[in-house]
């Protein structure tokens, strides 16, 4: 059964509806998988394991009357920590909270148990979200193909338990690249989705949230194995939520069956000031050289009006807006954090500016997030989709928060470096899928970010799967 903790999130449903194998086993497979390997990568910091065996048992009733919950039955997940999960321990990785048991689960919790997944646990996270590396209450979580590693955050606990065959999905969500960065670390796949397309009710704990939570720029998201099951937890949560009135019903897409000969894709390791690193150069080049000998029109190019620093700068004063005005009981903390890291350079200038925004000045910071999100627009409406770094750099081993990382010999910022590529996308609101593509020369993956229009969350899917077509999977780490 090791090999069974590999298989996607699809399979594994199939697998149980047409009693190949019962949930039950899926589940045991999973829980071994867990008291074997989880000790030294810490991923999963709350395991509801008895309620689990509890669901996996009624799962394999309900086949054998004949009933079929939905497209997830029996499969066992997880969910990053900041969620609210009924009955369940949510803490945001913060020790303050951790005798917090919500009484409702976020929407999307709802909608996957309504598909007939199996919640068996909560994963780590970045103290508070507050940081691109796992480090808790819980403690730090290590990457499973280097243990010397970071995994990334702040769902690094998210990527960590889909890549070490904990589970073959986990909820995870993200404001800077908090979903991104990991999936790319760790070698699995992501998605942020155009924002609002998914509802983000409870997607904060309760006692985090003040009066509502982030209405905008944050974006709920998810950790698979494969392109497909990224499509399968889009179709199930998506959609209007009366908990959540910024999100509009579904619509469908037309898809259309084309060749991958047909797509013209751009590419770039470059935005503005930050470029890749060398072995992230390759990675790409590799890729567009695989797509051109496919028959793409394949050109290296950005959008030529955009200016990166002033987006990152007008992301950084809508975050700071945002903890300015929630978040109370910890704010003193998170802002404190942002002072702490005032050499990332214009996300913590953008961000500290935004702490002490007039309404006015206010109202003119999203008035240049329209502009940055029209300028994006246009650009990619040449273009089927837009490949781009995830990050700079793979991953690193455990590093102080805000001390330079050094890439190819160089110091580049800490927070600058770790979201100069996922805010932007954070801010213009563009759907976003993350694709393992390669390695480094150390065994690390190595991800890019697939970027396509705004509400075309099929048509960038679809494109991925034909992607993964050319560039292979990526293997699970060594040793588990």
């Amino acid at each position: 059964m090791s090999s069974l903790v590999f298989w996607t999130a699809n399979q594994m449903a199939q697998a149980i509806r047409d009693r190949q194998v019962s949930a039950q086993e899926v589940l045991e497979a999973h829980l071994q998988q867990i008291a074997t390997h989880n000790a030294k990568v810490n991923a999963i910091v709350t395991l509801d394991e008895e309620r689990a065996k509890q669901q996996a048992k009624a799962a394999d009733a309900a086949i054998a009357r004949g009933e079929i919950w939905g497209a997830l039955h029996g499969v066992p997940m997880t969910v990053k920590d900041c969620y609210e999960t009924a009955g369940m321990r949510s803490t945001c990785g913060y020790k303050k909270f951790f005798d917090y048991i919500p009484a409702q689960d976020a929407t999307i919790v709802s909608r996957i148990k309504a598909a007939g997944a199996i919640i068996l646990g909560k994963t780590n996270m970045a103290i508070l979200a507050s940081d691109m590396q796992t480090v808790s209450d819980f403690g730090q979580t290590n990457n499973p193909w280097n243990p010397s590693f970071t995994v990334g955050g702040s769902s690094g606990g998210s990527a960590a338990a889909v890549a070490a065959g904990f589970v073959p999905m986990d909820l995870c969500s993200g404001l800077g690249g908090s979903a991104r960065i990991p999936a790319h670390f760790c070698g699995v796949f992501g998605i942020k989705p155009t924002e609002n397309r998914v509802s983000m009710a409870g997607a904060w704990i309760a006692p985090l949230e003040g009066n509502a939570g982030l209405q905008y720029m944050y974006a709920p998201g998810v950790m698979t194995r494969s392109v497909e099951d990224l499509k399968l937890w889009l179709e199930i949560v998506e959609g209007e939520d009366e908990r959540w009135v910024y999100t509009p019903p579904i619509f469908p897409e037309v898809i259309e069956h084309r060749p991958l000969k047909s797509y013209q894709i751009a590419w770039t390791d470059n935005f503005g000031e930050i470029s890749a690193s060398q072995e992230t150069r390759d990675v790409l080049e590799r890729v567009a050289k695989k797509l051109i000998e496919q028959g793409c029109l394949v050109e290296k190019a950005s959008p030529s009006d955009f200016d990166y620093t002033a987006a990152w700068e007008n992301y950084g004063e809508l975050t700071g807006a945002w903890l300015a005005t929630r978040l109370m009981p910890t704010q003193p903390i998170l802002l404190n954090n942002l002072r702490k890291l005032l050499a990332g350079g214009a996300v913590i200038k953008g961000a500290l500016r935004g702490s002490r925004l007039k309404l006015k000045q206010y109202g003119v910071a999203l008035a240049r997030r329209a502009t940055f999100t029209q300028q994006m627009d246009r650009f990619l409406s040449q273009w089927d989709a837009w490949i781009c770094p995830v990050i700079p750099f793979p991953a690193f081993k455990h590093h102080i928060p805000g001390k330079p990382i050094d890439v190819d010999g160089q110091q580049m910022p800490y927070v600058l470096g770790g979201v100069a590529y996922t805010s932007i996308f954070t801010l213009t609101g563009h759907p976003v899928v993350v694709i393992p593509v390669g390695q480094t020369k150390n065994g690390l993956p190595i991800g890019v970010h697939l970027v396509g229009k705004r509400w075309k969350d099929y048509h960038l899917l679809a494109l991925a799967e034909k992607i993964v077509e050319v560039t292979g999977a990526i293997a699970h780490p060594p040793g588990y």
